[in-house]
This record gives structure tokens, C-alpha cells and sequence, in this order.
């Protein structure tokens, strides 16, 4: 089963109610405090690496037997549509959990990269309700971690190409990418018919992280932020400022101020950026760790940094993947490490998740080892 990474003792609570009650009193506070919400203090993650396999919300019994076969502990599993529902969190939650696996992150691709949001089109207020009522339905689900996006125009590519042997892989290439997410295609020069500030994009995501922490926050939700991807300075007159480098990681996550909000380092979308990051993805990872923000790991390569790049396999990018793996055990990392954006190889979409898998898989185990 799931630990809860709560403390549910009725006494510590208790406890700390007493405690908080006591200093508002010695300070000579005013605000009523029996009837302030209490939050729910985040426990430390559990010891070790999480090499976790990414499932569908459609899973079979023969895809959690993979899982198993794989020796992952954790899964992580994207919704959206009309799967993104409390009942099927439930469902899902059981039978991984009945498969003696555990369920990391479920995600909703309703709620993500939401242009209403994060561009304040009509509509915004309604989608900050449903991405909050989502946050309740996965913890009355039992799960306590989620990825979020924050993209006004979505995830840019170019036509497809090749990696190693012929593999199907995403590239991008700066002369004639456009913007995909949930069915909607965005294309330049203007994706929404203006160009956007700085500062419009600062003041969107501040007014919605400020609604999100208080629910985060009450309901012991950890909520990992993935980098622009790619992390191009402007795509379609929206700039991605917030969270397209390391400065702006700092301020975003300086603005929301709490505990609950963090990072899902997705290490390919970082190398992406390449110098435009500010910090490299070795260092990015030492930061964010020291923060103690580092909750996910999207652990992938890419053949180059932009204005063009073709997604490669996990050992055949220009990032040496053994450093950081050797970066995250040494910064004491214990969230969850998945393979992503996996180029397709012969014999199925299997055969390259084992593959990436069995690669990661090999690489903890060297760093274990001293190597």
C-alpha cells in the first residue's frame, strides 16, 4: 500500500494547533484562531531514488505487469477528458496499489498548460476552480503529488524525425515550429492575435498561485512545476519567462512561498535551453534539491540545444546521463525518476520504455556502486 506522506496522528495536530494558538496569543494577534483552517505539514519523502514507469489511464492488467516486470516501484499516470474524474482515481489508485505498486503523480491534461490561465483569456476563473477541485479529487484518491504546466500555447515541435537506427522521435526546429496541446494547434507569429508582456505573464501566474497554495497547502498537495518546453525567451508573442529559466524558476517559486510548490525537473526540456537556462541541468538539480523542491524527474536527452534539437534515446544525447544520476544521489534526491518522451523502436511502444528503463535502471545501480 501507499504511505500517506502525512502525519495523521490526531495528537500531533493537536499539538500543533496548541502551539500555533500560543504564539498568535504571545504576539497579540486578533484573527479568530479556532476557526483558521489548519494545514497539513509535508513530511519528508521516503529515502531513495523512485524509478517509476509511466502508465495509461487506460492501463491493463498486462501494462501493470510490465511494470512489475520492470522492478519499478511507482507508476505516474496521465489523464484528461472525461477520465479525469474522482471515480476513476479511485479505480486507478486500487488497482495499481492491488498490482503492489504505488501510484506517484496522476496528472489531467484539462488543467494543464491552460492558455485561459496563464494568457487571463475568459474563462480563467472557472479553470482555476476546476484545476482546485482536481486537487481535492486526487487527494480524496489517496495521491499527494502532481505535475503542472504553465504554458500559454502549448508544447512546440516541428515534423518528426529520426534518432539512432531510424527511431520516430519529436524535434524541433525554430524556422517552422508550431504549439500542440489537448487537440489545439497554435501557430505564429501571433498565437492569440497580440503580442503578450512580461510582465501580463508575471501577474497571470502570480494571481493563480495565490489561489492554488491555500488548497495545496490544506490538502498536503505537493504540486511539481515543468519548465517551458521548449524554453524559448517568446513563441507566438507569449514570453516564457516564468518558468523558461533558472532566474525565473527562483522568482515563481519566491512568490508562491510555500512549501507545496516545487519543481518537476523535466532534464531534457532543460537541456533544451542549454545556456539560456542560466544554470546547467546539473546545477539547476543542485538548486532546486537545496530548496528541497526537487519532486520529479523527467530523466531524458536531447541531441542538442535549441534553435534546433531532435529528442534522442536516454544514452545518446549530448548530456552525460551517469553525471546526473551521480548529481541526484549525491543532493539526496527521493522523488520520483520516469523515462519520457521515449523515441519509438522495433517491436512496439514496450520495447522502448524497457529499454529507457532497464538503461536508468543500470545507471542507479552503477552510482550505488560507487562507479
Amino acid at each position: 500500500m501507499q504511505t500517506h506522506p502525512l502525519n495523521t496522528d490526531p495528537s500531533m495536530h493537536r499539538r500543533n494547533f496548541i502551539k500555533v494558538a500560543a504564539a498568535a496569543a504571545a504576539a497579540g494577534a486578533t484573527w479568530p484562531v479556532l476557526g483558521a483552517v489548519q494545514t497539513r505539514k509535508l513530511e519528508p519523502l521516503p529515502p531513495g531514488i523512485k524509478i517509476s514507469l509511466q502508465i495509461s489511464t487506460n492501463a491493463t492488467d498486462e501494462d501493470l505487469q510490465f511494470a512489475q516486470q520492470l522492478g519499478v516501484e511507482y507508476v505516474n499516470i496521465p489523464t484528461g477528458g472525461d477520465r479525469a474524474t474522482l471515480e476513476n482515481f479511485i479505480s486507478l489508485k486500487k488497482r495499481v496499489d492491488a498490482a503492489n505498486l504505488k501510484v506517484w503523480n496522476i496528472g489531467n491534461s484539462n488543467v494543464h498548460n491552460m492558455p485561459e490561465v496563464t494568457l487571463n483569456l475568459p474563462g480563467r476563473d472557472e479553470k482555476i476552480e476546476e484545476y482546485l477541485s482536481f486537487l481535492r479529487n486526487l487527494a480524496k484518491a489517496g495521491v499527494f503529488y502532481t505535475t503542472y504546466a504553465h504554458m500559454g500555447n502549448g508544447i512546440w515541435s516541428s515534423a518528426r524525425e529520426t534518432t539512432r537506427g531510424g527511431a520516430p522521435a519529436r524535434a524541433f526546429n525554430m524556422n517552422d515550429a508550431k504549439g500542440y496541446w489537448s487537440g489545439k494547434v497554435f501557430e505564429g507569429p501571433l498565437t492569440h492575435g497580440r503580442k503578450y508582456s512580461k510582465e501580463e505573464i508575471w501577474e497571470n501566474y502570480t494571481y493563480f498561485i495565490k489561489r492554488v497554495v491555500p488548497v495545496a497547502e490544506e490538502l498536503g498537495m505537493r504540486i511539481g512545476i515543468h519548465p517551458d518546453d521548449p524554453p524559448v525567451p517568446e513563441l507566438g508573442g507569449v514570453p516564457r519567462c516564468v518558468f523558461g529559466n533558472f532566474d525565473g524558476y527562483a522568482r515563481a517559486l519566491e512568490i508562491a512561498n510555500s512549501p507545496n510548490i516545487g519543481v518537476c525537473l523535466c532534464a531534457g526540456t532543460w537541456m533544451e535551453g542549454g545556456k539560456g537556462m542560466g544554470k546547467d541541468v546539473f546545477d539547476a538539480a543542485r538548486a532546486f534539491a537545496k530548496m528541497d523542491k526537487l519532486w520529479k524527474i523527467h530523466f531524458r536527452n536531447v541531441s542538442a540545444p535549441i534553435p534546433y534539437f531532435v529528442e534522442s534515446f536516454v544514452d545518446n544525447g549530448y548530456t552525460d546521463m551517469l553525471r546526473l544520476m551521480k548529481t541526484l544521489h549525491e543532493v539526496d534526491f527521493r522523488g520520483a525518476l520516469i523515462a519520457d518522451h521515449v523515441p519509438g523502436m522495433v517491436g512496439g511502444p514496450r520495447t522502448g520504455w524497457g529499454y529507457s528503463i532497464g538503461y536508468i535502471k543500470a545507471l542507479h545501480t552503477a552510482v550505488l556502486a560507487g562507479a
